[in-house]
């Protein structure tokens, strides 16, 4: 190669260098450009459904309140109640802050989940949880918008079934944007720690 070729060469690698650390800091940090937000991640997003209360609602109507929104089902055995019950250890240790969050579960299991059922399940936990329901397209549509994958099990001879779900519990800021998404490993006071971080 020549002396040319070998500092065009340079010349072209120290761009990209250049213009690849400019785009990790934005993106690290979330700047603005133009209309677009770089370095929030796509989750979240309209969605209209019923609540166990037998209420349309979307989710415009939560907005000024942080959102933590998990997806779920009734008849779940271990997961789903897990991260309930972790979201009301973390709503108490959240005190009067708590009154700044909303909580949601959204089935992912629609056909047998109706509103009464939920109301009866959410009774066991947080007041504060609000579970919603819908028709299976509605509830297809708001899982897409949470990047939620579910799948319904093989039905067995008495017409159970389970239903295969990740499971994710998501914070939301007040205006409906994602910041950030917890495990149900998390400790609650690990997640009233973040909770309170980004009030």
């Amino acid at each position: 190669m020549t002396f040319p070729r070998i500092m065009l060469f340079v010349a072209a690698l120290v761009i990209a260098v250049a213009v690849g650390l400019t785009v990790n800091i934005l993106f690290l940090k979330g700047e603005r450009t133009g209309s677009r937000t770089i370095g929030v991640a796509a989750i979240g997003g309209p969605f209209e459904l019923t609540s166990h209360q037998g209420r349309l609602v979307r989710d415009t109507d939560y907005r000024g309140k942080h959102m933590l929104v998990m997806f779920g089902y009734t008849s779940c055995p271990d997961v789903c109640p897990t991260e309930l019950q972790l979201i009301t250890e973390a709503m108490e240790q959240l005190g009067t802050a708590a009154a700044k969050v909303q909580p949601l579960m959204i089935t992912i299991d629609p056909e047998r989940d109706t509103a009464a059922l939920l109301a009866d399940y959410v009774s066991n936990f947080h007041p504060a949880i609000v579970a919603l329901t819908g028709s299976v397209d509605q509830v297809k549509a708001a899982a897409k918008t949470y990047k939620v994958f579910f799948a319904k099990g093989e039905v067995d001879g008495e017409g159970d079934y389970f239903m295969d779900h990740s499971s994710f519990i998501y914070l939301m800021s007040p205006d409906g944007i994602y910041l950030h998404h917890f495990a149900p490993s998390i400790s609650p006071e690990a997640m009233a720690e973040k909770i309170r971080a980004v009030m």
